[in-house]
């Protein structure tokens, strides 16, 4: 039985290089598990609630006195609350974020910034003004307010401020030194995406001398707050040895936590290592369903993994059509395969004409 082949990074650590590559082989090409620094995250704004039939007409009168409204409790989007919004300890700004009324999030950071000094609103006006919600896209607002609150002690403002020091928004040209004592201070009041690029950045050896094993100690703090793009670098790294000590049973265990995440690349990973029972207990089954979980999320290692699997019938039913619909499109990515090449036309007129057909519909539907 023909093992799948995992995913491994070279001792050189090339891992700013640009996608991975993968073939069912014994000796694979280093991807690169990572893939880019991490965005300030956003919380998902709930979708404004429906006025019942009753309060119809009562929804759609304005409200005569907006401050008024806000201390009784109501919102001019119409939300409502019982708590008065002086209370600079409960989160009204960010429960309205929350449900998309951007300007009431807006007016009542302000106030709350102004009045109660509160670094999170202050947080939360730069997050508005940065992604253009409830009021014009303003950088350099956006990283002044970052900036206060920084300077206070949030550790979620100087994130923010980090990446738009490092992307030269806002406040002037990239500095990445600027952005680097952010990270710095960030990750050690233990934000976890803070860490994770810093990580990167001992990793690349340009801002800081390179650490690989500073980097693994980053990874690990960010790992171990649940960060799935940490757990996966993290599990390379004891996949190799690098920076740790060598440990596959860990790296599978890191994996396993990413994949839950689901983070895609881990999804591949983990799925390999279920299939080949390396580090954990062999489950052909459950990895194929992961490859065709990360096939359908349009990563081309996992549609050249799906389609090896698919080719042999060793872990699903064989399907030599499905298998080669999933090599035509891993290969419309750059994922080429002269195995597969040569199943394909081993199949007759009719059947590769039918993985054709559905490789381009995938592809066209994507």
């Amino acid at each position: 039985m023909k093992a799948l082949r995992p995913i491994s990074i070279a001792a050189a650590m090339l891992l700013l290089a640009t996608g991975a590559s993968a073939q069912l082989s014994l000796t694979p090409s280093p991807p690169n598990p990572f893939p880019k620094p991490l965005e300030p995250e956003k919380p998902k704004p709930r979708p404004k609630p429906a006025a019942a039939p009753a309060d119809k007409d009562k929804a759609k009168k304005p409200s005569a006195d907006k401050a008024g409204a806000a201390k009784s409790g109501a919102t001019a989007e119409g939300a409502e609350t019982t708590t008065d919004v002086d209370d600079p300890n409960v989160d009204l700004v960010y429960g309205a974020y929350q449900r998309g009324f951007y300007k009431t999030a807006f007016e009542i950071a302000l106030q709350r910034a102004r009045d109660f000094n509160d670094p999170k609103a202050m947080t939360m006006l730069g997050e508005l003004y940065a992604n253009a919600l409830g009021i014009k896209r303003d950088y350099d607002k956006a990283v002044e307010w970052y900036r206060r609150a920084a300077d206070l002690g949030d550790r979620e403002a100087m994130f923010a401020l980090a990446m738009a020091r490092m992307a030269g928004r806002g406040g002037g040209p990239a500095n990445r030194e600027e952005a680097a004592k952010w990270l710095a201070s960030s990750a050690k009041l233990g934000e976890p995406r803070a860490a994770y690029n810093l990580a990167l950045l001992y990793l690349d050896g340009q801002t800081f001398p390179q650490d690989i094993k500073r980097s693994a100690e980053l990874l690990r703090v960010a790992a171990d707050a649940g960060n799935p793009e940490a757990q996966y670098a993290l599990a390379t790294f004891y996949k190799e040895g690098t920076g740790v000590e060598k440990n596959v049973e860990q790296s599978v265990r890191l994996l396993q936590a990413a994949a839950v995440a689901g983070n895609v690349p881990a999804e591949v990973e983990y799925a390999i290592a279920l299939y080949n029972g390396t580090g954990t207990v062999k489950n052909e089954p459950a990895a194929v369903a992961l490859l065709r979980k990360a096939a359908r999320a349009n990563n081309p290692i996992a549609q050249n993994r799906l389609a090896h699997v698919l080719l042999s019938g060793q872990g699903a039913p064989r399907d030599p059509v499905e298998a080669i619909k999933w090599h035509l499109v891993a290969k419309t990515a750059g994922k080429g395969d002269l195995m597969l090449d040569e199943a394909q036309a081993q199949l007759s007129a009719e059947d590769r004409a039918k993985a054709q057909e559905a490789a381009k519909k995938w592809v066209g539907g994507k």
